[in-house]
């Protein structure tokens, strides 16, 4: 009896030791948690009051005009954001026009279509796009891509639909030198490949396999598993990896810069240069001074406000798919 009680007491004590340290020690994680992400949340209110406190003086010079106006022009020091701001949508938009078909069908094929011996070096493959530096795409995009682009597309097309109502104003080059707004979004397309379709194919992966299965089971076709069965499955991600290709289009600035053309012009065609909010930043920040600065500061504002509103919408997006 004495040695069982010693037994007990023994385990009683071994308890409390191990219990002490590790309450310590989770206290030291829940508070190393917290600092973090109050750290994240410092940086950014940091960065956003600095550019807010850059830009200020630029929208109470210019107010609201500032967004819907088209000068740009330093010597006069008048300024106005529509044309980035149009120019940033417009190549945004693009590069999910093209760039998500061909992720979704990438990440289709490699769960469903490709044989097993080559579905590892595809998928590998794809994702070896990602580390290619931005610039490299810029530069590919100027020097190769875009006299091609120039030669087998813009003069044909343009020649082709000159002088035609609607469809002539949107694919009619005054100039086809190769670089402009589509030429901007078809390399922010090749850029977002390879984000939107690893993140789907994983999420494809991830969907159980009785349920691919019981489709067959019953005979689906592999379209109608896809349409019917992994999509809906799958919504959510694929609307979160969509949404993280389009933030990565907005923000994109070297490889945009180079092909975008830089040219501050409102033109409904898309074969026509225009400029980007990141792009116009790169391009003038080294130099400016003055108004100048303080009105690239308000781009950056703006840029923020287009990605927040962005980062809302997939937020929404996102519940409806849960609730559906």
């Amino acid at each position: 009896m004495t040695a069982l009680t010693e037994q007990i007491a023994l385990a009683s004590e071994t308890r409390v030791s191990r219990t002490a340290p590790s309450r310590g020690l989770d206290r030291v994680f829940q508070l190393a948690a917290v600092g973090s992400a109050l750290l994240v949340l410092l940086v950014l209110a940091g960065i956003l009051g600095s550019i807010i406190h850059g830009g200020w003086p630029a929208f109470r010079e210019f107010g609201f005009g500032f967004i819907t106006s088209s000068a740009w022009n330093v010597g006069t020091e008048q300024y106005g954001a529509l044309v980035a701001v149009l120019g940033t949508l417009a190549s945004a938009v693009i590069a999910l026009l093209i760039g998500v078909p061909i992720s979704l069908g990438i990440a289709v094929y490699l769960t469903q279509l490709c044989p097993g011996w080559a579905r590892k070096p595809v998928a590998m493959t794809i994702e070896l796009l990602a580390s290619v530096p931005s610039i490299i795409y810029g530069m590919w995009g100027l020097f190769i891509f875009a006299p091609l682009f120039s030669r087998f597309v813009q003069i044909p097309v343009s020649n082709l639909v000159e002088g035609l109502p609607v469809v002539g104003t949107i694919l009619y080059a005054r100039v086809p030198s190769g670089v402009g707004v589509l030429t901007a979004g078809i390399i922010l397309a090749i850029m977002i490949v390879p984000f939107v379709a690893s993140i789907t194919r994983d999420m494809l992966d991830q969907i159980p396999t009785v349920l691919r299965e019981s489709a067959y089971g019953i005979g689906c076709t592999t379209w109608e598993v896809v349409r019917h069965v992994l999509v809906p499955q799958a919504s959510v991600s694929i609307i979160g990896a969509i949404m993280l290709g389009l933030g990565r289009a907005l923000g994109e600035t070297m490889a945009v810069t180079f092909v975008v053309g830089n040219a501050n012009r409102l033109s409904a065609s898309i074969f026509d240069p225009s400029s980007t909010i990141a792009s116009r930043i790169a391009n003038e920040f080294n130099e400016a001074d003055g108004m100048q600065l303080n009105a690239l500061m308000a781009l950056g504002c703006l840029l923020f406000v287009i990605t927040f509103i962005v980062l809302i919408i997939a937020r929404l997006l996102t519940r409806r798919a849960k609730v559906a």
